[in-house]
C-alpha cells in the first residue's frame, strides 16, 4: 500500500516542480502629459522623461504617452505606443520612432480649455490592463489641477486596482502662492484631493 501511494505521488510532485511563476513580469507603463491652459508650456520636460523611460525599459514591456486635454478618454489621445521586441535591434528601431513622435509632438502642442484627468486615467487603466503586464505604472505629468466642462461627466468611482500612480512636474499655480493649503490639498487632502481617490480606486 505504500508503494502504490508512493507511485500514485510522483507525477504531482513532478508537475507541481514543473510549475513556474505564472504571472508576468513585464512592466507597462502609461504616461499622461498635460496640455492644457499654461501647462502646455511644460511639456518639453516631459521628452526627458519619456527619454529615460526609452532607456529603462526592457524587451516585453510597453509604453504608451497620451495627452490630457479638455475629454481625455480616447484612443485619439494617445500620442505614441509600444511592446518591445524581444530582437534587440527591432526594440531600438521601435523606440528611436517613439522618440521622434514624442519629438514632434512637442513642437506643436497647444493648451485646451479645459483639463480631464480622470478620463485619461480611465484610458490608461484600460490600456495597462489590456498589456497583460505584471507590473503597471501610470505617470501624471500635471499640476493635477482638473477642470472639467459641464457636459462631461467624472463624478463616479474608477478602477485603478494594482495600478501603481505616479504625479511628477506638479508645478505651483499662481492661486497657491495666495493660499499654499490648494496645492497640498490637489494632491493629500480635500474632495478633489488625488492620493486618497487614487487609492481608493484601487492604486
Amino acid at each position: 500500500m505504500k508503494r502504490r501511494t508512493f507511485v500514485f505521488s510522483l507525477p504531482l510532485l513532478a508537475l507541481a516542480a514543473g510549475c513556474g511563476d505564472p504571472r508576468s513580469h513585464s512592466h507597462a507603463v502609461y504616461m499622461l502629459v498635460d496640455t492644457s491652459g499654461t501647462y502646455a508650456e511644460e511639456v518639453g520636460k516631459a521628452q526627458a522623461i519619456v527619454n529615460y523611460l526609452l532607456g529603462t525599459l526592457q524587451p516585453g514591456d510597453s509604453l504608451a504617452v497620451a495627452r490630457v486635454k479638455s475629454r481625455s478618454f480616447s484612443e485619439k489621445d494617445i500620442i505614441a505606443k509600444a511592446t518591445f521586441d524581444n530582437r534587440p535591434s527591432q526594440a531600438n528601431a521601435q523606440k528611436r520612432l517613439f522618440a521622434e513622435q514624442i519629438a514632434a509632438f512637442t513642437q506643436v502642442a497647444r493648451g485646451s480649455v479645459y483639463t480631464d484627468i480622470t478620463g485619461g486615467l480611465i484610458q490608461g487603466a484600460m490600456f495597462l490592463n489590456e498589456t497583460g503586464a505584471g507590473k503597471k505604472t501610470i505617470l501624471i505629468f500635471s499640476d493635477m489641477q482638473e477642470e472639467l466642462d459641464k457636459a462631461t461627466m467624472r463624478d463616479f468611482p474608477i478602477d485603478l486596482k494594482d495600478i501603481r500612480v505616479v504625479a511628477v512636474n506638479v508645478v505651483k499655480l499662481k492661486t497657491d502662492n495666495v493660499d499654499p493649503r490648494r496645492y497640498m490639498g490637489r494632491l493629500n487632502s480635500g474632495k478633489s484631493a488625488w492620493s486618497p481617490r487614487a487609492r481608493a480606486s484601487g492604486a
